[in-house]
């Protein structure tokens, strides 16, 4: 049965207190208490380090069975390589994700490339045989020019899913390139009509038996948070 994972990206947000994180929770605790109320997060940690196998043991002594990372991959492959001559650092990369893999703990990896990052085929017809297929993978482009056909159909063919990610600046169209999806909302606000036409989105999604991935910005201020969970509430 295909299923929802909600939340925000990271959950280490002081001024989430009160009204998601109760006052006298200490910040080592965030996780832990994130957990019961959410059921996944992207990890923002992996974009700029590598994590220790005794932070990752960390993250799921600290959640449960059912909860999910998404790691954003390292900013090394995707700022600096680009792509370009990466097999040996994915696969050191990929090597230190493998606690959480083991443990079925492993989301989808999240390759967010820059804004000024434009359209390059071949490159990334000689990256994707590089990333193996028992891990999920979804790649964030934020240059319009790769948002065409050409390039949807060489992520269908590795079922890596294109993020659709919408913000005021950029709205990925919907096209689902993979058998899961994974959805980034970083606009200002959603409204009530919004949310409900989201849940209404994500419960399509789930019918049809794909897998949703679903991240809301994070703030200065827990609405992201609320509004996962609400979402996790709407379609259960």
């Amino acid at each position: 049965m295909a299923r929802l994972f909600a939340g925000t990206s990271g959950f280490s947000y002081p001024a989430w207190k009160p009204d998601f994180y109760p006052k006298d929770v200490p910040a080592k605790k965030f996780l832990e208490y994130y957990a019961t109320r959410l059921n996944s997060v992207e990890v923002n940690y992996t974009f700029r380090q590598l994590p220790s196998a005794k932070t990752l043991g960390g993250w799921l002594e600290a959640t449960s069975g059912e909860f999910a990372f998404s790691c954003k991959a390292h900013m090394r492959l995707t700022h600096i390589m680009k792509m370009k001559d990466a097999g040996t650092f994915t696969e050191l990369f990929l090597q230190t994700l493998e606690p959480l893999r083991a443990a079925r703990r492993l989301g989808p990896v999240l390759f967010q490339f820059p804004p000024t990052f434009k359209y390059d085929l071949p490159r990334l017809d000689e990256y994707l045989p590089l990333l193996p297929n028992d891990i999920r993978f979804a790649f964030e482009f934020r240059h319009a020019s790769w948002l065409n056909d050409t390039v949807y159909e060489r992520l269908a063919k590795s079922n890596i899913a294109l993020c659709l990610a919408e913000s005021d600046k950029l709205e990925v169209p919907k096209v689902f390139t993979a058998d899961f999806v994974y959805s980034r909302l970083r606009k200002a606000d959603y409204d009530d009509a919004a949310r409900g036409e989201l849940a209404s989105q994500v419960r399509t999604l789930l019918d049809a038996g794909r897998d949703a991935y679903v991240y809301f910005k994070h703030e200065d201020d827990p609405r992201g948070a609320l509004w996962a969970e609400e979402l996790l509430r709407s379609v259960s």
